[in-house]
């Protein structure tokens, strides 16, 4: 029984190759007039009739996403703390029952804006930054209660509540959340959500029970030389992604090297890492085919779950359990041992990413190697040598940039991201390299007013190279809103003012 619009064959692929909407996100968006089955029968009956136009009929039978600032006219005369306090109203989503692909959520909550009308996992953390800052706790807690829903719900907290996200998540931010929330209420809320911090825990290390020295990789979890278990992203399924069906599809054409299965996957786990694209996760920077993000143990996604094994620790230790705080712990030690054996290169003074396959660290220098040092892995003389060589290399007029490679996607080169600008400042002031983190905030503060200014827009990414451009790359054009953005641009601004 067909439930879904990308079950529909063979009128998704059919709509999403011939490219009749403007992206292919807009497709699955799309809230279906009548049961799918019956628009699919219909078409089957109609699409080889004389004169029989495809776009006409899904426009007959669906209604299109709304734009998720449309009608919304920003003020440049006034201050760009002011237009983001506006946004929130215009971003905010309330629960809803839909019969598209949207995962309905027990409590209201802000979506980025742009092409996004949805929420999105890691997206939020940064959001809610800006919730804090704005002292918009009410809001903050529901987002909280609203992925602790869909862990109890899926399992899992998926890319973003739709049904086609179901399959991956995005890096794993909740902990965070919850910390989040606790330094407004205080710690004693973190027992409430250990059922959700465990069940998050549990989805990241599935399959660990699995791995022998043969078999080294199962789902997230890999068993690297020695025993010491890390993780990378995967997604369940090894398909085409519905909301980029043809640029998969056409991307598999080229690969001469991966089986189109082999590519999905890795395709997929990319978009997991939120780093969707980057040449961090190729083979050969230049090249996108050469994806394998499966095969790579990124240093980000360890540091982000060994803050939620100590989450899991404190919370028991709150509850009063210390045998799991121990447990917990231990885990959290074992995992930070793995990531600086692993991760991080003595000669480079810099952490990497680790080809668990070839059991070789990526020569890529990128903002990854911050988390360290936003998590306090790193010892002293660690972070300054990262610190250096962020100053050195990352430095650009409008920020910090995301990698030194420019390949066209939009992770790399010249962009820069508001939450990696948050992650690489709170890593450098949390072992008082003050002065630079003061240095990428203000420059960032700067860009970020300057563009609202000329074009009356918060970007969901910018140039930070040539910050009299617009930022490029990628399978969309640049989004306006924008949550992640608002987010940061506000807590920068609240902790390091405007200058």
């Amino acid at each position: 029984m067909i439930s879904s619009i990308f079950q529909a064959s063979p009128l998704f692929e059919d709509v999403q190759m011939n490219h009749v909407l403007h992206d292919g996100k807009t497709f699955v968006d799309c809230l279906p007039k009548y049961p799918v089955e019956e628009i699919n029968n219909k078409y089957l009956e109609q699409k080889n009739i004389s004169g029989f136009d495809l776009k006409k009929f899904i426009l007959s039978n669906f209604d299109l996403p709304v734009a998720n600032t449309s009608g919304y006219s920003s003020d440049t005369s006034k201050p760009v703390t002011d237009n983001i306090e506006s946004l929130w109203a215009v971003l905010t989503r309330n629960p809803d029952n839909t019969n598209g692909s949207l995962i309905p959520l027990p409590h209201s909550y802000i979506v980025p804006g742009g092409r996004f009308g949805e929420i999105y996992y890691w997206d939020s953390y940064f959001t809610m930054l800006g919730l804090k800052a704005a002292g918009k706790y009410e809001m903050l807690e529901n987002m909280v209660n609203n992925f602790s829903y869909l862990i109890d719900k899926i399992g899992y907290i998926p890319n973003g509540n739709r049904t086609y996200y179901i399959g991956r998540s995005q890096p794993p931010f909740y902990s965070l959340m919850v910390k989040l929330l606790a330094s407004i209420k205080g710690n004693n809320i973190l027992p409430n959500y250990l059922s959700q911090l465990e069940k998050e825990y549990q989805f990241w290390m599935k399959g660990t029970e699995y791995l022998t020295e043969q078999k080294r990789a199962s789902h997230h979890t890999v068993r690297m030389a020695g025993g010491a278990i890390l993780n990378r992203y995967w997604d369940e399924n090894d398909t085409a992604r519905p909301e980029s069906y043809r640029e998969d599809v056409e991307l598999s054409h080229q690969s001469q090297h991966q089986d189109p299965k082999e590519l999905f996957r890795h395709l997929r786990a990319g978009a997991e890492s939120g780093w969707d694209f980057s040449s961090r996760w190729f083979k050969d920077e230049k090249s996108f085919s050469s994806i394998q993000t499966t095969e790579i143990i990124p240093v980000d996604l360890n540091c982000l779950l060994l803050h939620l094994e100590q989450t899991i620790a404190e919370a028991y230790q709150l509850a009063g359990n210390n045998t799991a705080t121990e447990k917990y712990n231990s885990l959290a030690e074992k995992r930070k041992a793995a990531i600086q054996q692993f991760c991080w290169h003595e000669k480079s003074g810099f952490y990497f990413d680790y080809d668990f396959l070839t059991g070789k660290q990526k020569q890529a220098l990128s903002l990854a190697a911050s988390f360290p040092l936003f998590f306090s892995i790193a010892t002293d003389e660690q972070a300054k040598k990262v610190a250096g060589i962020i100053k050195e290399k990352f430095i650009k007029p409008g920020g910090a940039v995301t990698t030194l490679a420019t390949t066209g996607q939009q992770w790399d080169a010249p962009n820069g991201w508001a939450p990696l600008q948050w992650i690489t400042v709170i890593g450098l002031e949390n072992y008082n390299h003050t002065e630079l983190s003061k240095d990428i905030a203000h420059k960032w503060i700067q860009l970020n007013t300057e563009v609202f200014k000329r074009t009356g827009k918060l970007m969901e990414k910018y140039n930070v190279i040539d910050t009299n451009l617009e930022a490029g790359g990628g399978e969309y054009p640049g989004q306006d809103g924008f949550g992640w953005t608002n987010g940061v641009l506000l807590a920068l601004i609240k902790k390091y003012g405007t200058k």
